[in-house]
């Protein structure tokens, strides 16, 4: 009885021994397999995609578009700041005595410029017997005709605006 198996038993057993082993280890991962599997259709409910890898292509794709347009927006906003900037929207108005015989401050010069220090100057001149409106244009706070000194000043109170 004692007797001694064969090396053909042994390897036989052996392989049992492995298969079985395998087979444990299959079911293990298949567990596993089956898990992840669950956990993916519950992530996915709803979103009508069976394929991770779409999805991402999807989200890749929709990132792009939204970087363009944001380039656009950016450059829009850039025209717009450029337009604003241009923009005859500082105004300011100095009242004076053009003539020392007259009671009041009657005459007056109004500038009308943007950022750049661009537009016009209007003064009016009052007398007792006649008003005289004069307009001269500006550029970077400068004109070709000569500013008086209440042009300059209603000038330099336009650009003091915020």
């Amino acid at each position: 009885m004692n007797e001694a198996l064969s090396p053909m038993q042994v390897a036989v057993v052996a392989l049992s021994v492995v298969i079985v082993l395998l087979i444990i280890w299959m079911s293990v991962i298949g567990r596993r397999l089956k898990k992840l599997r669950k956990q993916y259709v519950a992530s996915m409910d709803g979103m009508g995609v069976t394929n991770l890898e779409e999805m991402l292509i999807e989200i890749r794709q929709q990132l792009d578009d939204q970087q363009i347009k944001m380039a656009e927006q950016d450059k829009a906003y850039e025209k717009l700041e450029k337009a604003l900037s241009e923009s005859r929207g500082k105004v300011a108005v100095h009242r004076y005595n053009a003539f020392a015989e007259n009671g009041s401050d009657l005459s007056f010069s109004l500038a009308i410029i943007n950022d750049s220090q661009d537009g016009i100057v209007l003064s009016g001149l009052h007398s007792r017997e006649d008003t005289y409106v004069y307009a001269k244009p500006l550029e970077k706070g400068s004109s070709p005709y000569t500013l008086t000194p209440e042009e300059k000043k209603a000038v330099t109170l336009a650009s003091q605006q915020a």
